[in-house]
């Protein structure tokens, strides 16, 4: 069997600039019915906090109208919101949860 050799041209492997996917802040926003205490459980639950972190955050949505829960990529925040969101009418809270482009 012949081979043909290319002598004068070496193909290169072309590397492309990959880019780091686009980060998204899940978002809890103020309500007047939501608990507290319910607010806490969803951040303990869904973002991982301690008990500690989840008060502050919790506090930050009661007296400034929101607060970040953390920053995700596009699909595990829009999972986040679709989880928060879920639980909150499973229990019956109008608790609203967003997703806003970092």
């Amino acid at each position: 069997m012949a081979t043909k050799k290319q002598s004068e041209s070496i193909l290169e492997a072309e590397r492309g600039k990959t880019q780091p996917p686009r980060l998204f802040k899940v978002v809890l926003l103020n309500d007047d019915f939501t608990p507290m205490d319910f607010v806490v459980t969803v951040l303990q639950r869904f973002f991982n906090m301690d008990r500690e972190r989840a008060t502050v955050v919790m506090l930050q949505v009661h007296r400034e109208g929101s607060g970040v829960c953390g920053v995700f990529p596009k699909d595990i925040a829009a999972t986040k919101v679709e989880q928060v969101s879920a639980f909150a009418r499973q229990n019956q809270h109008p608790l609203a949860c967003v997703m806003e482009e970092n």
